[in-house]
């Protein structure tokens, strides 16, 4: 009867196990073929994306490379007031180009956004996006009766240029002063905080050679030099900067100093000594002290014949016979040249240099050698 009774038992629970599978199956009848569906989804999805994106390419690599366009030659005016995207608004609306923004990223990445300059370019749709940017750049248009082209010269004090660019017709120096005074200008190493005083721009209106409208907005004249500036001052040489453990602030004043003290053939021979000051703890004799005339007389605007033993007390921050270390701004606006060597200055001893009569600037490790060359006849005074 036992053994009967688990037979029975046995039975009963195999025919709840083979009902509960069923139901199961029953409940999921189409599981395997929901996934089978999926998968024909996943690749259907697959290549269709894939041939969108192809499409899309082919597209984009038409009218990057000018391929298959209607025959197009045009005049186009680039102007003062014109971005890049306005540039490749008014190249669309020519027919020269299709995808506005393709443009825009073509330019930056192919770092031409501040190579196309002001001017009448007459452009054709044979051109590629490279062709239409050489076509635009600085200088290869034709300018206009109402524009004018300025070269500002390296070293030149943002006074020089304010009325450089007043001479020829761009604004008027009160105008242009206005705006280097008091203009909030876009860049985080530009002063916006303590307006009032045009040495804030000091060093960051690049010296080069621009095309202006005549009375142009002050604000987007200078603005054009910084972003310039901004443009030349790189990556590599903003890293360089960090590795000198300097700002970019007291780089550029260091480049100002250097432009100011040499005609561009030691600069990194008289950066090197600027360095080397600046790391004397009293050791060489010069107490961290540049001494440096050209940063004097910025100090002493009204100043005029030579600097005598009673300018060398004048109390002003400029005056690095008397104050150590580096001016509060920079005393002139550098060229590349000039900022190159204030990232990468050449390693040398020397703490002391002095012009000679050949016009070339003596190095020296000590004072004692310094003092022996400016009292010989080879010195220049």
């Amino acid at each position: 009867m036992g053994k009967q009774n688990d037979t029975t038992g046995w039975d009963a629970k195999q025919v709840r196990s083979q009902s509960d599978s069923y139901r199961q199956e029953r409940q999921h009848p189409r599981r395997r073929g929901t996934r089978a569906a999926n998968v024909v989804l996943y690749l259907l999805v697959v290549v269709l994306s894939s041939a969108i994106l192809a499409g899309v390419g082919w597209l984009l690599a038409n009218d990057l490379c000018s391929f298959n366009k209607e025959p197009v030659t045009t005049t186009i005016e680039v102007t003062a007031d014109d971005t890049l995207g306005s540039v490749a608004g008014k190249l669309k609306d020519e027919g020269l180009i299709q995808y506005k923004w393709f443009f825009r990223l073509f330019a930056k990445v192919a770092g031409a956004e501040d190579s196309i300059g002001i001017g009448s370019y007459e452009l054709n749709s044979d051109m590629d996006y490279r062709a239409l940017i050489v076509a635009m750049k600085n200088g290869s248009g034709s300018l206009n009766t109402d524009t004018v082209r300025v070269t500002i010269p390296e070293g030149y004090t943002v006074r020089q240029i304010i009325q450089l660019l007043a001479d020829n017709g761009v604004n008027t120096v009160d105008a242009l002063t206005d705006a280097a005074q008091n203009y909030a200008f876009d860049y985080d190493f530009i002063d916006n905080q303590n307006l009032g005083d045009v040495s804030r721009l000091e060093g960051y209106l690049f010296p080069d050679t621009y095309d202006f409208y005549l009375n142009e907005n002050p604000a987007n004249a200078l603005g054009r030099l910084i972003k310039n500036f901004n443009t030349k001052f790189d990556e590599q040489m903003r890293k360089q900067s960090e590795d000198s453990g300097y700002s970019m602030q007291q780089i550029v004043i260091i480049a100002s100093l250097i432009e100011k003290e040499t005609d561009g053939t030691d600069q990194s021979k008289i950066a090197s000594v600027i360095y080397n000051r600046l790391a004397d703890s009293g050791s060489h004799g010069t107490y961290r002290m540049l001494q440096i005339d050209a940063s004097l007389l910025y100090g002493l605007p009204d100043h005029t014949g030579a600097l005598t033993n009673e300018d060398l007390k004048a109390d002003t921050p400029y005056n690095l016979y008397k104050y150590q270390g580096l001016p509060p701004t920079a005393i002139a606006n550098p060229g590349l040249a000039a900022l190159q060597a204030a990232v990468n200055p050449e390693s040398t001893e020397s703490y002391y240099y002095a012009l000679g009569k050949d016009g070339k600037h003596h190095f020296f490790a000590t004072l004692k050698e310094h003092q022996a060359f400016t009292s010989s006849d080879q010195y220049g005074g």
